[in-house]
């Protein structure tokens, strides 16, 4: 297993399939807050669904109505199980404290294969499966 250290954001424990992005996402206007789809065209996760994975990021995008909007899909169970990312902005880390969902920052993204298993615990990713 190999483990990569961060900043908190929220602190919490989740595990999950990580869904990695090489690009920002906007949690209001570029996911679909039913499904958890995102539907931002031409995204590189366009059709993907963030319910339950951990998802993987540069950093979020757009509005601050975004911090509400990754509420919503958190209470209507279709909100991602953890949110790693490389530069945490103020309106995903207000979304990430009010959901409850753990939020780590300042990771190496590339050392993050996407389909891998991922266990978020604090200030620590680790990834299962890979180096020793």
């Amino acid at each position: 297993m190999t483990t990569l250290t961060g900043r908190i954001i929220h602190a919490g424990e989740a595990s999950g399939v990580a869904l990695v992005s090489t690009a920002p996402i906007s949690f209001f206007g570029g996911l679909d807050l039913e499904t958890g789809v995102v539907v931002e065209k031409g995204h590189p996760l366009e059709g993907e669904c963030v319910t339950g994975r951990v998802l993987v990021f540069p950093r979020g995008t757009g509005s601050t109505v975004g911090s509400f909007a990754l509420l919503r899909l958190t209470r209507t169970q279709r909100g991602p199980a953890a949110l790693v990312m490389e530069s945490c902005d103020t309106t995903v880390a207000v979304g990430a404290i009010i959901s409850e969902i753990p939020c780590v920052d300042r990771i190496h993204l590339p050392a993050i294969t996407p389909g891998a298993r991922i266990t978020v615990r604090g200030a620590e990713v680790h990834l299962e499966g890979i180096g020793s």
